[in-house]
């Protein structure tokens, strides 16, 4: 009796280990140990509030990119005395589960299942409303190819949707340069030690620092000519609207008096690259 007691209470779910808590969980643990909110965070890091909302919740999908959740996360870590490896890591692994999981699913349904074939009535169906099908058809062109029958020209049939998709493409790209043309620019520091320096054209300066990975800075909408220098332009990530852009240069080189308002980068980036300039 005593064994049976004793194997009963080893059983019990409160014997279980509890499980690790996720990388934002930790985080905001952490945040409401210190009691900050989470608008605290955002104006001290210049991480937005939803990227940091999504960060806490775990939704890394909500972020542009794989490189924006580990880079917050780790400036997150920082501000609320976490350990910045730890929590990066967590968010890898966490990256990696997401994807395994999306995989399974989307590989779910295995081949030659019985449970997941149609029944032999719906396939009887289906062959018969095929089959229906081809004979209407063939009825049809038959009829409408019969002799007698004068084909319509299809030169002017041809030009007019030609022209007509032409001026929907035109139409398409300008519906989509017009909104992001006028965007908030947003500069993101991807890697450590990155340094870079804002102003206007013969005006104040804007912006100075040394920025850590994560760190941003939100380009004012009033900024005259706004310019950038900086020695790693292949470093720093910018999003316009929140849709990325192409990086000032792939490669750490020298870049001074570089425009970078958003019709500046916009057209940086519909330009054929050379190679040749560096601002």
């Amino acid at each position: 009796m005593e064994t049976e007691q004793d194997s009963t209470i080893q059983e019990l779910p409160g014997n279980e280990e509890a499980q690790p808590a996720s990388a934002g969980e930790r985080l905001r643990a952490a945040r409401e140990a210190k009691r900050l909110e989470l608008s605290h965070i955002s104006a001290e890091t210049r991480i937005p509030l939803r990227h940091l909302e999504a960060i806490e919740s775990g939704s890394f999908d909500a972020l542009p990119s794989r490189t924006y959740a580990i880079g917050f996360a780790r400036t997150y870590a920082r501000v609320v005395d976490l350990d910045e490896s730890e929590i990066t890591d967590a968010v890898r692994k966490e990256l990696s589960d997401d994807y395994g999981r999306t995989s399974a699913m989307a590989g779910g349904m295995e081949p030659g299942d019985p449970a997941k074939l149609p029944s032999a009535g719906l396939a009887w169906f289906g062959g018969i409303a095929a089959l229906v099908l081809v004979v209407g058809l063939i009825a049809f062109f038959s009829s409408y190819f019969s002799a007698g029958t004068q084909l319509p020209s299809l030169i002017a049939e041809e030009e007019a949707p030609a022209e007509a998709q032409e001026q929907v493409a035109a139409a398409s790209a300008e519906a989509e340069t017009a909104p992001i043309a006028a965007g908030q620019v947003v500069f993101t520091a991807l890697e450590d030690d990155v340094w870079m320096r804002v102003y206007e054209d013969g005006g104040d300066r804007l912006f100075e620092a040394q920025m850590a990975s994560g760190d941003q800075f939100e380009l004012p909408a009033d900024a005259v000519e706004p310019r950038i220098n900086t020695g790693r332009p292949d470093a720093i990530g910018i999003t316009i609207g929140g849709r990325e852009v192409p990086k000032l240069s792939d490669e750490p080189v020298t870049m001074g008096d570089t425009p970078v308002s958003a019709a500046a980068l916009l057209a940086r980036a519909d330009a054929p690259a050379d190679g040749s300039a560096n601002n």
